[in-house]
């Protein structure tokens, strides 16, 4: 028999059942409904399902058949009007037959066995192969020696598992010896290996450098858009894909007695799980990787170590220390924000659990090494999670909410190693700020000393342009000098022997003028000998001069009609003009 595909809804007076059996005949449709139990038969399919509260068949019941889909779908009234059902969505939990709670661990619920035994010869060769499968090792110890294995598992409750898988140990687990190895010698080599796995560097370039980090920390994943809520709103916020429903159906019933101790050990491996997964989904922003398998398992004591947690605060120590040690992005924001999402996805009920449940199987299951650990410990959690209260999951939530990590609870000496990185940032920091101010104070002085070198290289070029030019004679002016009278040259070169001597020594304006105006006084009634014809020459050259030249002879106290030689302060180097008139050659001759 086919089990077919099947989805269940309510609503306070019906609950409503969808069948998928395509290819399957109209009139051989078999409905049995007593209470919880409810059969359906249409050949090959046939479905048994134990409800969670009692319907009854008093001819309300409505029942249609979608040809072109093959979608039977069954409208039955409940028994009490407006009861909630709860789990309807836990499919798997719904396909276990009546009374299979209180079977012992971890048996399966098959009922092949007694149909093989009527079936005849065609069935002794299935027989003989499924003896030649039962043939392997481990089955050949004593009790003794199965009694001496450690456990582990989901609630503790394998050993000898990887004694028939030693080709995949090292991909799958940390572990060197998992059989031989107790609890606390797990805990210890873990706690080692970590302390090992640590990098100042990377954490420090994370700590420093987080761009990537801040927007890892504003990805929001599915699960935030749920909001706490009831049971019945919790259903129909969180649905299941068509594949996840399927994976549901393909599950083998099992059922589960664990003691208190197992129970709790349970629970806090399932939250170490959940953590892993929610470090995976923000640091890869929803989209699972060829990492990703890696990423849950190495961040997860549990899957990694085969840890049992004996407290939460055990928990979140060993999830802290293995993000700082192992993945790409290691920075404790992620921590805490793997914590917060944590409590979220049991705030939203344990249908939310589930569903990342089968994310997590999915990953495993296209892994090659990474699918021995749904059967260790993801299948069993799958079918455990759709049994539990949800009161549990509740109170699971609000035990991590209040509870806190901080980076000195790791033992990693973080504090200390941040204060240490901050003060050489500091110190790194000042020298260079000490360095700029230091070239920028040298490139000032260096650029002041360089325009007083061209200043005074400017004013040897003027100085030696402007006796250049008076040399030069014909009556020429200086460029530089736009104000100075034209001198021709035997009078320059008779007149100016102590002014080319000097031009080049700074002096005062007072004791200069008063020592040149002797000494022309003295050439020029000894040598000087001006005709009348370069006096006028000069005297027309002269009339463009501009006037702020004539105001500056006013000071002197001497006119420009008083007679005699005209003497005027220059700009330049040239500390004297002289501007010849027509009384000139009347007071030498």
């Amino acid at each position: 028999m086919l089990t077919p595909a099947f989805d269940l809804s309510q609503d306070p007076d019906y609950l409503t059942i969808c069948i998928r059996v395509p290819y399957t005949r109209t009139s051989e449709f078999d409905l049995f409904i007593d209470g919880t139990d409810f059969k359906f038969y249409a050949k090959p399919y046939f479905l048994r399902l134990s409800l969670p509260g009692r319907i009854v068949e008093d001819g309300r019941e409505k029942a249609t058949f979608d040809i072109d889909k093959g979608v039977f779908t069954l409208k039955v009234p409940k028994e009490t009007t407006g009861e909630h059902f709860e789990g309807l969505q836990m499919l798997t939990s719904l396909l276990a037959p009546k009374g299979s709670r209180s079977a012992k661990p971890l048996v399966e619920d098959v009922c092949g066995g007694s149909e093989t035994a009527r079936d005849g010869g065609e069935e002794e060769d299935e027989e003989e192969f499924d003896w030649q499968l039962e043939q392997e090792v481990y089955t050949d110890r004593s009790e003794e020696e199965l009694g001496a294995l450690q456990k582990y598992g989901f609630g503790n409750q394998r050993s000898g598992v990887f004694t028939r898988l030693q080709e995949e140990l090292g991909d799958v687990i940390d572990v060197k010896n998992p059989e031989g190895s107790s609890a606390s010698e797990r805990r210890r080599a873990r706690l080692e290996a970590e302390a090992l796995a640590f990098s100042s560097d990377h954490y420090l370039a994370d700590l420093f450098e987080d761009d990537e980090i801040h927007r890892l920390l504003k990805f929001t994943p599915w699960w935030s858009k749920l909001s706490p809520s009831t049971e019945q709103e919790e259903e129909s916020a969180v649905s299941f894909s068509d594949e996840e429903k399927k994976q549901l159906r393909n599950f083998t019933n099992r059922s589960y007695l664990l003691d208190k101790t197992s129970r709790y050990q349970a629970w806090l491996s399932l939250l170490d799980i959940l953590l892993a997964y929610s470090y995976e989904v923000r640091s890869t922003e929803g989209e699972h990787n060829v990492e990703s398998p890696w990423t849950i398992r190495k961040l997860s004591g549990t899957l990694c170590w085969l840890e049992a947690y004996s407290c939460l605060r055990d928990v979140l120590m060993s999830f802290g220390r293995r993000v700082l040690c192992y993945p790409l992005y290691r920075h404790f924001a992620l921590v805490t924000s793997s914590i917060c999402d944590t409590v979220k996805i049991l705030q939203s009920g344990k249908a939310c659990v589930l569903k990342c449940l089968l994310d997590i199987h999915k990953v495993f299951r296209e892994n090659d090494p990474a699918y021995i650990l749904n059967d260790l410990y993801i299948t069993d959690y799958c079918i455990w999670i759709q049994r539990v209260k949800s009161k549990k999951v509740l109170e699971l939530a609000s035990m991590l909410q209040h509870a806190s990590l901080q980076k000195k609870d790791l033992e990693l000496e973080l504090d200390e190693l941040e204060s240490a990185a901050r003060m050489v940032v500091e110190e790194e920091e000042r020298a260079h700020s000490d360095s700029s101010r230091s070239s920028s104070s040298a490139s000032s002085e260096s650029s002041s000393s360089s325009d007083s070198s061209s200043e005074s290289e400017e004013s040897e070029a003027e100085g030696q342009g402007c006796s250049e030019s008076k040399q030069g004679g014909g009556g020429e002016t200086c460029k530089d000098n736009p104000s100075s009278s034209p001198i021709p040259h035997r009078s320059s070169s008779a007149l100016f022997p102590v002014e080319n001597g000097k031009a080049d020594a700074p002096r005062s304006a007072s004791q200069g003028c008063r020592q040149l105006i002797q000494e022309l006084e003295q050439q020029m009634t000894e040598e000087l000998r001006i005709s009348a014809d370069s006096c006028s020459e000069a005297e027309r050259r002269r009339l463009p001069m501009s006037d702020a030249a004539v105001e500056a002879d006013g000071p002197s106290g001497k006119s420009s009609s008083s007679g005699g030689t005209l003497l005027e302060p220059s700009p330049h180097k040239n500390p004297l003009l002289i501007v010849q008139t027509h009384q000139d050659q009347d007071f030498i001759s």
